[in-house]
């Protein structure tokens, strides 16, 4: 890509960048056009994560600090090139945003889109997800209790043979993510997730819970299996999160667990590529290692060995 002012051409698009100069992240100084350049540099990490999906735009036009909206349907002004996908919401249909490539991801930065959030399914089976998602959300910033929890769960994922990734949210907690090949509908996966997360929270009730009023956990982690429902909502694996530093969402290693250090914003826009030059993608093999459930639900219905609670 050229220099980031005018016109800028990407996989032979022509896109003009607008207010490149403009501070999205006050308290970093973090402008929209170092937004664009990590979204264009980022590109062959995280277009796999996202192609394919109808994509939901969380846009901050005047900032961080300022109003936020999420944009489902196209912008009647969006290009002709810019990829497209109707599929049914509750009383009618919406257009979205499908990217499958570098240009769209520079667009969509250009447009203040700071996180574009990801549907659980792609645009040719939209009612059949292929991923099964826990998001584990702390009370606070104790993040021990998310490593705890994240360990618990890879436990028993492992007891029933399914493929589990783990990621940060880029904001307090982690993503641990399951790979499917879309033979069931969401309703039916949700439904599993709640059964597996019923499982880890009964390994520590008191310090567990999927409560979804925030009143009502007192100050238990939040085990969210909602995101497994139709149209619910994910941050895909490298989008950057409108906080402070412009945390990044950053695939992990299992073994990453153990660092006294990590946290879920640890890693930003302007730290990444460090990691990158250093550590494989521990989600290398993910789009490949999609299972069904059944046998999964076979094993749990035999019984699985459970930690004692605590």
């Amino acid at each position: 890509m050229t220099a980031l002012k005018g016109v800028v051409r990407v996989d032979r698009r022509e896109i003009e960048i607008s207010r490149p100069e403009k501070v999205l992240f006050p308290e970093d100084g973090i402008t929209k056009g170092e937004l664009i350049e990590y979204y264009a540099r980022i590109a062959p990490h995280m277009l796999p994560h996202v192609c394919d999906r109808p994509l939901t735009l969380e846009r901050y036009p005047n900032g961080i600090d300022s109003k936020r909206f999420f944009q489902k349907e196209v912008s009647s002004y969006f290009p002709d090139w810019i990829r497209r996908v109707t599929v049914k919401k509750v009383g009618g249909t919406v257009t979205h945003v499908v990217c499958n490539d570098t240009a769209t991801l520079v667009y969509l930065a250009n447009q203040a889109c700071i996180t574009p959030h990801i549907l659980l399914s792609k645009a040719d089976k939209v009612d059949h997800p292929d991923q099964m998602v826990f998001d584990l959300d702390p009370h606070d910033e104790d993040f021990e209790l998310v490593r705890s929890t994240a360990r618990d769960f890879k436990q028993l994922l492992d007891e029933l043979e399914l493929p589990a990734f783990l990621k940060t949210t880029g904001s307090r907690g982690l993503h641990i993510v399951v790979p499917l090949q879309r033979r069931e509908p969401y309703d039916s996966v949700r439904d599993f997730a709640r059964e597996l997360a019923a499982i880890v929270i009964s390994q520590a009730p008191k310090e567990r819970t999927l409560e979804q009023l925030k009143a009502q956990r007192n100050g238990r982690l939040f085990i969210d299996t909602n995101r497994n429902g139709y149209a619910q909502l994910v941050a895909p694996a490298y989008a950057v999160r409108a906080r402070k530093g412009a945390p990044v969402s950053v695939p992990l290693d299992w073994s990453e667990l153990k660092k006294k250090t990590l946290r879920s914003d640890g890693v930003t826009i302007r730290t990444i590529f460090g990691r990158l030059d250093k550590v494989e993608d521990p989600w290398a093999e993910f789009g490949q290692s999609g299972v069904s459930l059944t046998r999964a639900r076979q094993k749990l219905a035999r019984g699985v060995s459970r930690p004692r609670s605590r």
